[in-house]
């Protein structure tokens, strides 16, 4: 029997059908949970990513798009106060960590925040005006004009 590479599946997206997320979610390791995010949709074509970053400084924390893949990464430096305190527990994990999510053509990156603990990424979707639907009028007279010679006549008229 044939073995599947569902790997391209497997990635978190934004832009794109939510099979991948389902796909994703339903195959994700527990090695994967850290750190916890959220994907919120806040409007028609705005989108949000929120992570929390509990532990990490501002300047610890780097936030980069290289072809269409957003790669959000955390390193923490160490402190000299951490060799001074004794932790009886210590559950605020700030591990070194990289999160990748792939973006759709249409999906950019407006801007980022850290406020309390959070890392807010924007997301918009831009949707290029020659991508967008347009209506096609049904001719009822005999003569029937086609889709090209309709394109045709819209771009001389312009």
């Amino acid at each position: 029997m044939r073995t599947f590479d569902f790997t391209p599946l497997l990635r978190s997206s934004i832009g794109f059908e939510n099979l991948n997320r389902l796909v994703d979610a339903a195959t994700r390791g527990e090695g994967e949970a850290y750190p916890p995010y959220n994907i919120e949709k806040l409007g028609e074509d705005n989108y949000r990513i929120s992570m929390a970053v509990a532990g990490f400084a501002q300047d610890e924390l780097d936030v980069t798009v290289h072809e269409n893949v957003l790669i959000i990464t955390g390193r923490v430096a160490e402190r000299a106060e951490d060799e001074t305190r004794e932790f009886i527990h210590r559950g605020i994990g700030t591990r070194a960590f990289e999160r990748r999510f792939e973006l759709a053509d249409t999906i950019k990156v407006t801007g980022a925040g850290f406020e309390n603990g959070l890392l807010n990424i924007d997301l918009k979707r831009e949707v290029p005006e020659e991508k967008k639907p347009r209506r096609i009028d049904i001719d009822g007279s005999s003569d029937r004009k086609t889709i090209e010679a309709v394109n045709q006549d819209e771009r001389e008229a312009a």
